[in-house]
């Protein structure tokens, strides 16, 4: 790579002198920024800056990018500051600079942390300048063209990145020139054996392949001219790593891939495209289901096309692609084509209406504080697989694939997420778990009294649903949370036979808690309690810190669990810390289970009620603390207890038979039935029953749940009026 063939490329897009000029002072700039400086091919370090250069300028991007490009090194690797490259080539030139560099001067706890907080810094730019991430895909492009020259175990850490992260985001970008580069140089190297294996099968059959594509082109090109439609055909190879993918997730041998090569004809206009696509369907027999019109409903990422695969001569398969010549430009380069054949792309609507998915995730990733999951949630949230739905007006969403109802309602306003109550797909009623395809149309159902479930968070995939889930529990129940965490901190702590109050003191959980970018031992209990950051996380960290206090050797006492002095053994299942003798009975207002928490209440003539922590009427309760008692599940009880649930469904005939069956199929006793209809014709059934755990209650509401028209089943919480009468009684 040199400075003349640099010259030959961005000439060819923009011919104006001084901007060439202005390039080549840059060049002289970072020559001298990292004079002395090698790679590890030997080469000289400019070598490398000069290759971004090039690919930003074989994209055909504006001056400033290309500019950017041969500087993106010289702030991590070289003295200079960005202040002399603001001073020297303007405030733009510099941001885009600072936005690529790395942060390689700030100190992290682990590679993966670096790694999660370059990416926050690059999507913050990004937001900003979608430039710095095409920069960035340069330089990787380069960096994985001269990959050979590091040792094995490097070359797999850099490719599998390269796989999991900057191909997908080329895809995302609609840049499937870099895309497809990156996905077979990385295939190369975390596969070698697969890789040269397709490469050899591809080669001697690619005589025979050329001979039948020229044959379809010959017969299509004469169809084509006598309509009157002029059009340039050829025919583009599958990469090698899309033939690798079709093989390992179709289950198939190469020799049973038959599209190895697809049609591309190019055409004046979109009427033509049409056109063009009748003559095909004309010529050979279209197969059913693999037609995409990408014209009508355009990718996120703007690509745009018509894709039909047909049956030729002797059974052969045959993928055409079909569109205009801007719509080419725009599938080789994506978002960089906007540079050259728009002006003021910056205040292009339409065009950062196309970057909404970046917005997207600027929201959420505020939200997460652990590396190890911000990483994974970027490689779910932007790079996995797409489903396309529709809302009931035809508009269309794109989500993630395995995404359910919720975050289709998430991803239309945080308001309907938070009042989802259930679901219509198609125009019938299905669970909220329910997982969305392609062309469904969606309608959420709502209600003023719906809120956010924490069992949410498990169905939901989007990153987007589940941070505004998480943001719900954060804002609306702090306290309960702070209350919530701790108890589970306290609980995993002594899982471990570990004492709570020994690794639970302020000073310590303060300190992890800066680790999480938590500023209080409250704010960490909070976040234990909305989901945040899990419990096992924070007493990792919690015994780093202790040992590194208290020595590497300390070891932390067991709990001792000492015999209770005349625990009295309820004939109901608990049993209740230091006291005998006293009248104990469940409270009705929240039916307790084993495997609920639970606290006792001390009530005046009424002896210890029994509710579970998380019971409204307790929250509610201006008591003395003294009234509150520490309650246990008695081991190996066989009793059985009442609980009520509240199912909603679409209301229809031998609705309520079916429910009453799938639950007394579990050989329980129904003791009591209430339903009723709202005027949207959905019913909602209050059913109590007994049962031994909470784990016999799930296995009967799930099996609730399957029940057609069924779309929510939960524990039953009565209505405020209700309550008001039970925290009376209760007080008494």
């Amino acid at each position: 790579m040199s400075l003349q063939i640099l010259k030959r490329r961005f000439i060819k897009y923009n011919d104006k002198r001084e901007d060439w000029v202005l390039i080549r002072r840059v060049y002289q700039f970072a020559l001298k920024a990292h004079a002395g400086q090698k790679r590890v091919s030997g080469d000289s370090f400019i070598t490398h800056p000069l290759g971004v250069a090039y690919i930003l300028a074989d994209l055909e991007l504006d001056l400033v990018t290309v500019m950017s490009g041969l500087l993106h090194d010289v702030l991590e690797d070289t003295p200079v500051t960005y202040e002399e490259i603001e001073k020297e080539f303007g405030d733009e030139v510099a941001y885009l600079v600072d936005g690529v560099t790395k942060l390689s001067k700030m100190e992290f706890r682990s590679k993966e942390e670096h790694q999660a907080e370059t990416w926050r810094k690059m999507f913050v730019a990004m937001a900003k300048d979608i430039r710095v991430i095409l920069i960035k895909l340069a330089d990787r492009t380069h960096n994985m063209r001269t990959l050979r020259f590091l040792d094995s175990a490097k070359q797999k850490e850099i490719a599998r990145e390269t796989l999991e992260i900057y191909a997908p985001l080329a895809h995302r970008l609609g840049i499937y020139k870099i895309k497809w580069e990156l996905e077979d140089l990385a295939f190369r190297y975390l596969n070698q054996e697969g890789y040269y294996d397709l490469v050899d099968k591809l080669s001697k059959k690619r005589k025979e392949r050329e001979d039948f594509i020229n044959k379809m082109i010959g017969i299509l090109s004469e169809k084509i001219k006598e309509s009157g439609i002029i059009a340039d055909i050829s025919g583009r190879p599958k990469h090698i790593y899309g033939i690798y993918n079709k093989m390992k997730n179709q289950g198939k041998d190469f020799n049973e891939i038959y599209d190895l090569i697809a049609v591309r004809v190019i055409v004046e206009n979109i009427r033509e495209c049409y056109g063009a696509l009748g003559i095909v369907h004309t010529l050979w027999r279209p197969i059913p289901g693999h037609f995409n019109d990408y014209i009508a409903m355009p990718k996120p990422n703007m690509y745009q096309s018509l894709h039909t695969t047909v049956v030729c001569a002797e059974n052969e398969l045959l993928e055409v692609q079909i569109r205009t010549k801007e719509m080419h430009r725009t599938s080789e380069h994506g978002i960089a084509a906007h540079w050259k054949y728009k002006e003021n792309v910056k205040n292009d609507r339409e065009f950062e209406e196309k970057l909404s998915w970046l917005r997207q995730l600027m929201d959420w990733q505020q939200d997460l504080k652990d590396a190890h999951e911000f990483m994974e949630h970027l490689k779910i949230d932007l790079f996995a697989d797409e489903v396309f739905v529709f809302t009931p007006r035809g508009d269309a969403i794109d989500l993630p694939a395995g995404s359910v109802p919720l975050d289709f309602a998430y991803k239309i306003h945080t308001d309907i997420g938070n009042h989802c109550i259930g679901a219509k797909i198609n125009g019938r009623i299905v669970p909220l778990e329910y997982k969305l395809k392609t062309g469904d149309i969606v309608e959420i159902l709502t209600s003023k009294q719906g809120n956010p479930s924490r069992d949410w968070l498990k169905i939901v995939v989007s990153s987007q649903a589940k941070s505004k889930i998480r943001a719900w529990f954060k804002k609306e129940r702090r306290e309960d949370n702070i209350v919530k965490g701790k108890e589970s901190l306290e609980k995993e702590i002594r899982k471990l036979r570990l004492e709570p109050r020994l690794l639970l003191k302020d000073q310590l959980v303060d300190d992890v808690g800066s680790k999480f970018n938590l500023l209080s031992a409250e704010d960490v209990y909070a976040a234990v309690g909305y989901g945040g950051v899990s419990a096992q996380q924070i007493i990792t960290k919690l015994r780093d810190e202790y040992n590194k206090k208290f020595g590497e050797d300390t070891i932390l006492p067991p709990v001792e669990i000492k015999p209770w002095k005349g625990a009295a053994k309820a004939a109901k299942g608990v049993k209740i810390q230091g006291i005998d003798n006293l009248l104990v009975r469940f409270s009705k207002c929240c039916n307790p289970l084993p495997g609920d928490e639970i606290v006792g209440f001390i009530t005046r003539g009424r002896g210890i009620s029994v509710h579970r922590k998380d019971c409204p009427n307790m929250k509610r309760v201006d008591g003395d603390e003294g009234r509150y008692l520490t309650v246990f599940w008695e081991v190996d009880s066989n009793i059985s207890y009442p609980v009520e649930i509240e199912v909603t469904a679409m209301d229809r005939h031998n609705l309520l038979t079916e429910v009453m069956y799938a639950v007394s199929e579990s050989k329980v006793n129904i003791t009591a039935v209430n339903a009723r209809t709202t005027k949207e014709k959905i019913m909602i059934v209050y059913l109590t029953f007994v049962v031994r755990d909470l784990e016999h209650l799930e296995h009967i509401m799930n099996r609730v749940k399957r029940v057609k028209d069924v779309f929510s089943v939960r524990r039953h919480a009565e209505s405020s009026s209700p309550q008001e009468n039970n925290l009376r009684k209760i007080k008494k």
